[in-house]
Parts: structure tokens; C-alpha cells; sequence
């Protein structure tokens, strides 16, 4: 029969039943996980009110929260929950179990009529809680009428090690006013922009917002996520932090410690610090072309800053993560160091490319060799053709947008052309003398059809010189000096000449090697040759 009781309590009810439900703690905490998309783990959680009436039932928040704030007992409810936080917190790292940062929310009842602040810093300082371990949220609406107030607040929350977050940003109708002048940390995104589809006017919003936030540094977690679609178009414009229902709703403590238990944790990395301001309102204008291009490029592309050496990813498309290759994900992209896949020769080649586009205004061209990593493809060297221009700029700070190309494949298939080419200009340049390739690094010897057919040699040699020296072509007293020439070859040494002699017969030859180099400037490969001498010949090389 107390079930047919369950219902909407009045204001009147609420009002006269609020201190009972403080000390009966009919009012408490439900906690809503906040997960990265990309890995699955937990960052975090936001604290939400609940009221549980022993006759009524559950109260709904849209109900009672509007009239806690009416009579001015929304500040004390607010109390009540950051209390439950530091008596969760405290309980979870006496038993030394770990947790998660987990977020209060302050209203704007909370510090235009009380102090908030230091009310929580007392709790806080009670149950002996690191400031880490806790968040204060905030929303747009808060600020409205009193923004000069709202800066102080989160100014000394700051002070004190708290981070803030703005809550449901995007439903109000000044956000991007109140969000140039609150100095928050992190920005919680109504997923209200989508209404259940992730494409038109509200996708484009979103992608703008995204680019916002990187631009001023903050973190951004997408609020009220409940489709896999939504979750992997947030993960797609570079937001990977997710709350809703998609991976949890908001559950009880205990459910929420089974959560714990159960769910990896890591942190919310810090956004990129970027530039403060840039002139680059054309690329952000979703309705530009240049957003066009970037967003449905029929090839790979990317945006970066760069400021003085510096340079940082701020976007990668789909192509662009193609193109690369190696199973790299965009947030394996952008949270790396780009100059770590350049050697020095080609970060000079694309460093310079850089500045003739700031000096030119116009596009410029480089190709340059890049040394990749990933967990799943290990290592790889690739060629990738750039076109670079400059879209925006603010004193000492460029915004680049870049198209690429991965041109392995052609500058592989060039240097195999050109490799059998000089083979063969090198071939008839010295009809009349043997000729071998040696590569350095794998130690093979290729030798040429006379080598082969004058002196047995097989097709490919290993080991170089060991082979030739134990089949007796090089005497004895004359092995070292060939090892040691090897050995100045994988040096670095450019070219050796000499007469050596070479058979059983001690006949002498005018043995010669030329090294070749890679674009790094490390020996690649060698090309010898060996040259009879008559007598005569002999005696001359030797007076010269």
C-alpha cells in the first residue's frame, strides 16, 4: 500500500520536509562515471542529488531543485553533497583504495548569497582530502548578472588547487561571452546540440566548439553521451572524455565502488597550450571553404602551430591518419611531439619549408623522410610530400594548414631506377674490370657476371671479405689491410684506392671503393672495383 503513495511532493512538502531530509539523509549523492572513449578507462565522476522520500519516493531533481533554490536552501543541500564527496573520498584512501576526481556542483545561490568557498575548504580540511581528488562545477548560468563576482570565486578556487568546470555548456544563450571571461579548466558539452543526430547544423557546432576549446587550452567532456555513434563523432573532432549513459548512468555509492573496482583509471590530460589569439576566422567559420576542405579533403591533411621552433598538432582528418599508416590513432597523432619522427637533415628540410611559407604568404613544398612507431607495426621509415601555407598568425604564432602525400612507394620505386641506372653507368664506364656492390649494413657482396664467371663467385656473398679471404683471393699478409678497409668504409670514409695483390700468383690490382650515402649522411652502400696493372703501371702509381 506505500507504493501507491509514490509521488511528486509539493513545495510545500519539500520545504517542510528539507531539514529532515538533510539529517535522515534522505538527500545523498548518485555518482555518474566519466570514461576516455579511447581507452575505457575512468577520469573521473560527477557527484548528482538524489532525494529519497521514506513515503513519497524519489523526488525528481527538475522537481526539488528549483525550489531548494526558491527558499534558499539549495545552499545547504550543495553543503550537504560536497560532504558526502570528502566522506567517499576520505573512506576510499583510508581503506588505501584508489579513486577517481569527483566533482560538486556549486549554483549560483551558492556564492551570491553565501560563502561557499570557504564552507567547502572546512569540509574539505575535516575529512582531510587532497584538493585533487575533488572538482567544482559550475554553470553558464551562474555567471549571468554577477560575472565579476564569478571570476573571484574561481579565482580563489584556484588559489586553494580546486579545478573548475563549466557545466552544461552550450545551453544557455551567452556561452561563448561567459566563456571568453570565466578562466575555467575543464568545459562539460550538452550533447543537446545533436538531438540524436550527429550530423548538420549541430555537428558543425560541435566541431567548432571542439577546436574552441583546444584553442584556449581546456579540456572538453562530452555530457549526456547515449549512442556509440555520438560517442565515436565526439572521439572523430577530438573530444574523448564522456559522461552518459552510453557507459553508465548515475548509480548509487556502492554500485559505484563495484565501478571502481572494476574500471581502469588514469587522468584528464591537460590540453595543448596553444596560441591566445589568431587571425584565423575564415578556417574556423564552419560555413568557410577552408573548413570544407579540411572536413571532406579528398586527401590527407592536418592544421598545426608553430612559434619560434615549436610546432604542435592540433587536427588530423580521417585521410591524413590513412595516409601515415602503422595503425596510428588520431590521439596517438596529436598527443606526440611532431619533431620526434624527424632526423635533423629533414626536420632542417621541413623547419625551413615553415619559414618560406610565413615569409612568402604563400604555398610551399618539401618532401622529407620521417621515422615512425606504433605498438601494433613497430617501425617504419616513410616519405611524406607537403604543401604548407600559412592561414592565420599573431605576432611570433603561425597557424599552418598542411596537405600531404605518402610517397614512399614513388621515392622507393625512383631510388631502385636509379640505383640500377648508376649500376650500369658504372658497368660500362669499367668494361674492363671487376666490379662488386657491397652493402654495409647486412655485410652482402653482390659480385658482377666476370666475378662470377672468372672466379667462381657465387650470386650474393655473406659475411664480406671472410669469403674471399678463406677462398685464398686475397693472401694472407694483405687480409687485414682488406678487413680494415671494411671497416673504414662502415665509418664513413668516402673512397680508398691501393694495389693489392690478389690469386695465389700475387697479381697485382688497383683495387678502388667509392661510398654511397643516404639522405642522413650514414654509408649505405660501397662499389669496388679491381683493375689489373702491368709492371710498368705499377711502378708509376707508386712514385705518384
Amino acid at each position: 500500500m506505500q507504493n501507491a503513495k509514490h509521488r511528486a511532493m509539493t513545495e510545500e512538502e519539500l520545504v517542510q520536509g528539507f531539514d529532515e531530509a538533510l539529517q535522515g539523509n534522505q538527500i545523498y549523492a548518485y555518482y555518474q562515471p566519466l570514461i576516455n572513449h579511447c581507452t575505457g578507462r575512468m577520469v573521473g565522476a560527477e557527484a548528482l542529488m538524489r532525494w529519497q522520500h521514506p513515503v513519497y519516493g524519489p523526488q525528481a531533481p527538475s522537481d526539488f531543485v528549483p525550489v531548494l533554490e526558491k527558499h534558499d536552501l539549495i545552499y545547504r543541500a550543495d553543503l550537504h553533497m560536497f560532504e558526502c564527496i570528502c566522506r567517499f573520498q576520505r573512506s576510499r584512501l583510508a581503506a588505501q583504495f584508489s579513486t577517481v576526481p569527483i566533482s560538486a556542483n556549486m549554483s549560483r545561490n551558492d556564492i551570491f548569497c553565501h560563502d561557499y568557498v570557504e564552507q567547502i575548504e572546512r569540509l574539505r580540511n575535516h575529512y582531510e582530502v587532497p584538493v585533487n581528488f575533488l572538482r567544482i562545477e559550475i554553470t553558464e548560468s551562474s555567471a549571468i548578472g554577477g560575472m565579476e563576482l564569478m571570476c573571484r570565486v574561481i579565482s580563489q578556487l584556484h588559489s586553494l588547487g580546486y579545478v573548475v568546470a563549466m557545466d552544461d555548456f552550450g545551453s544557455g544563450y551567452s556561452s561563448l561571452n561567459i566563456l571568453k571571461d570565466l578562466n575555467v579548466d575543464i568545459i562539460k558539452l550538452d550533447m543537446n546540440f545533436l538531438n540524436g543526430d550527429v550530423g548538420g547544423r549541430g555537428g558543425i557546432i560541435l566541431s567548432s566548439v571542439s577546436q574552441m576549446a583546444k584553442w584556449l587550452g581546456t579540456p572538453l567532456i562530452a555530457e549526456g553521451v547515449e549512442t556509440l555513434e555520438q560517442a565515436n563523432y565526439m572521439k572523430s573532432i577530438g573530444c574523448f572524455y564522456i559522461q552518459g549513459h552510453l557507459y553508465a548512468h548515475a548509480m548509487p555509492e556502492e554500485a559505484f565502488r563495484e565501478k571502481l573496482k572494476k574500471t581502469e583509471h588514469e587522468p584528464i590530460l591537460p590540453a595543448m597550450k596553444l596560441i591566445n589569439a589568431i587571425n584565423a576566422g575564415n578556417f574556423w567559420n564552419p560555413d568557410s571553404m577552408e573548413t570544407l576542405i579540411f572536413s571532406n579533403f579528398v586527401g590527407a591533411a592536418l592544421l598545426f602551430s608553430y612559434e619560434e621552433g615549436k610546432m604542435e598538432l592540433l587536427r588530423v582528418n580521417e585521410k591524413y591518419i590513412h595516409e601515415i599508416g602503422m595503425n596510428m590513432t588520431e590521439k596517438d597523432l596529436l598527443g606526440t611531439d611532431p619533431w620526434q619522427v624527424f632526423d635533423e637533415v629533414n626536420r632542417k628540410i621541413y623547419e625551413s619549408t615553415i619559414r618560406r611559407a610565413i615569409a612568402t604568404g604563400e604555398e610551399e613544398t618539401c618532401e622529407t623522410w620521417r621515422n615512425l612507431h606504433s605498438q601494433c607495426c613497430g617501425d617504419d621509415r616513410i616519405c611524406v610530400r607537403s604543401h604548407l601555407r600559412v592561414i592565420g598568425s599573431a605576432q611570433n604564432q603561425y597557424l599552418l594548414y598542411v596537405m600531404v602525400q605518402n610517397v614512399t612507394a614513388e621515392k622507393n620505386r625512383f631510388m631502385s631506377l636509379f640505383d640500377s641506372e648508376k649500376r650500369f653507368k658504372f658497368a660500362s664506364e669499367q668494361a674492363n674490370v671487376y666490379a662488386w656492390e657491397y652493402t654495409i649494413a647486412t655485410k652482402q657482396m653482390r659480385p658482377c657476371f666476370r666475378c662470377m664467371r672468372d672466379l667462381g663467385l657465387p650470386p650474393v656473398l655473406e659475411n664480406y671479405p671472410e669469403p674471399v679471404i678463406e677462398m685464398g683471393l686475397f693472401p694472407p699478409d694483405y687480409a687485414d689491410l682488406y678487413r680494415d678497409w671494411h671497416r673504414q668504409i662502415a665509418a664513413g670514409v668516402k673512397k680508398l684506392e691501393g694495389i693489392i695483390p690478389l690469386t695465389v700468383g700475387r697479381i697485382p690490382f688497383y683495387v678502388r671503393y667509392t661510398t654511397e650515402f643516404d639522405e642522413n649522411g650514414k654509408p649505405l652502400k660501397a662499389y669496388g672495383s679491381a683493375t689489373l696493372v702491368t709492371q710498368n703501371e705499377c711502378l708509376l702509381l707508386r712514385k705518384s
